[in-house]
């Protein structure tokens, strides 16, 4: 019998308890997606860990198993949130939209679960809203408490918001950007959610829209700090089993396509229902997301890109171009892993954020330069990794007509920009 086999046995869905018998897709074996490399490493031996995603026959969660412990992914964390732009300005216009909504003040606490380094807080400090951050890789809060953000440095659960209300702390909003996929005991966590909300507060969690990762063939956004993967069908679910209903959803452009899920305490009728949410459960429904063979069309799309990457970078590299990257994204690891692209293909890859500068990509050991290098070395393309922002980094690159090169963004088919 295969590993994936006796993997896929033994396994059980993190929210329902199923066995997990069906394979989403299998992106192969692949190191942790933020353990970037110093030089001095560089002959050691790295971990490996499957990217072998399930989905659950009963609830439809698509999940890959806690291979890596969240303590082993988050406690150093090289992700911050303040270096792009663009995630600022999402940032701003959310804080402004919730404060005018559900009319914020002084007397309010927004608290954000995964704060990062403060990006998001610091704009309702601005408004004058009271403000907590819990956030556990300590040396990304460090940036946050430079801020003036109080901010606690511990994973959020079922525990810690017992401990938070037992001290007197309680949330009028609580704010979960990007953080539901990174956390392997989601039941913990949703009830910790639960807990620590007044009674007519407001939960709101963003995070990637498993239809559109489906629709946009999205797969390098499948990496082991993301654990699981959600339809909002699936969601409504999740926080139904701990009392907390969905009244409101917006569907957003961000990381190729996210949710923004509004909730509340089921018992509390002050926000009523959007038709928003009904139109939405529906047209998932219409499109199969509780028919596991909709699921199961997805893998074959996965293996058609790695073939077309491939054959593209082979045409380039037989006609003497030269390849450089942009970005060093956790999904970038993931798709250069899957798709076996080395040094012998991508020369380097610029960062904005200098913590990645000098260090070397997981898995590939492909170098982390500065921005700069790309102006120094003239490559004929450049690999945009962080597709999600390619708007953003088509201004920023925009110098690269001087000598003809071009943009490339692998993410859902290869396309040279115009």
């Amino acid at each position: 019998m295969s590993l994936a086999a006796n993997s896929a046995r033994a396994a059980s869905c993190r929210f329902c308890g199923s066995a997990l018998r069906h394979t989403f897709t299998d992106l192969g074996m692949s190191p942790p997606c933020e353990s970037f490399l110093p030089a001095d490493q560089l002959n050691q031996m790295e971990a490996f860990y499957p990217l072998h995603v399930f989905v659950c026959e009963h609830c439809f969660l698509v999940q890959l198993q806690e291979y890596i412990s969240p303590e082993h992914i988050f406690t150093e964390y090289a992700y911050f949130s303040s270096y792009s732009d663009s995630w600022l300005a999402h940032a701003k216009a959310y804080t402004e939209l919730m404060v005018k909504r559900f009319q914020l003040g002084e007397r309010s606490l927004a608290v954000e679960l995964a704060s990062n380094d403060g990006y998001l807080l610091q704009y309702f400090m601005e408004q004058g809203v009271p403000v907590l951050g819990i956030e556990p890789a300590a040396n990304v809060a460090r940036e946050a408490t430079r801020k003036g953000i109080p901010t606690l440095v511990r994973f959020f659960g079922r525990e810690m918001a017992a401990e938070m209300v037992s001290d007197g702390t309680r949330a009028d909003l609580i704010v979960g950007n990007n953080v539901l996929a990174q956390v392997p005991d989601i039941c913990s966590f949703v009830e910790g959610m639960k807990t620590l909300l007044i009674p007519q507060g407001v939960i709101t969690l963003e995070f990637p829209h498993l239809m559109r990762l489906m629709e946009g063939n999205q797969f390098d956004t499948i990496y082991h700090e993301h654990f699981s993967y959600f339809s909002f069908l699936t969601t409504m679910k999740i926080l139904a089993r701990f009392g907390l209903a969905v009244f409101d959803v917006e569907e957003l452009a961000t990381h190729g396509g996210s949710l923004r899920v509004y909730a509340r305490h089921a018992e509390d009728l002050s926000h009523p229902v959007t038709d928003r949410v009904r139109e939405l459960a529906d047209r998932e429904e219409r499109a199969g997301f509780t028919r596991l063979e909709t699921y199961f069309s997805f893998d074959e799309r996965v293996k058609e890109t790695k073939r077309k990457i491939l054959a593209f970078l082979i045409e380039a590299k037989q006609a003497g171009k030269s390849i450089a990257g942009y970005g060093a994204p956790g999904k970038g690891n993931t798709l250069l892993n899957y798709c076996a692209i080395r040094t012998d293909f991508l020369d380097y890859t610029v960062d904005r954020n200098p913590y990645k500068h000098g260090k070397f990509l997981p898995g590939t050991r492909i170098p982390i330069f500065p921005p700069e290098k790309i102006r120094e070395t003239r490559p004929d393309y450049v690999l945009i990794l962080p597709w999600n922002l390619k708007n953003e980094i088509r201004e920023q690159l925009s110098y690269i007509r001087e000598w003809g090169g071009k943009l490339v963004v692998p993410i859902p088919e290869v396309e040279v920009l115009p």
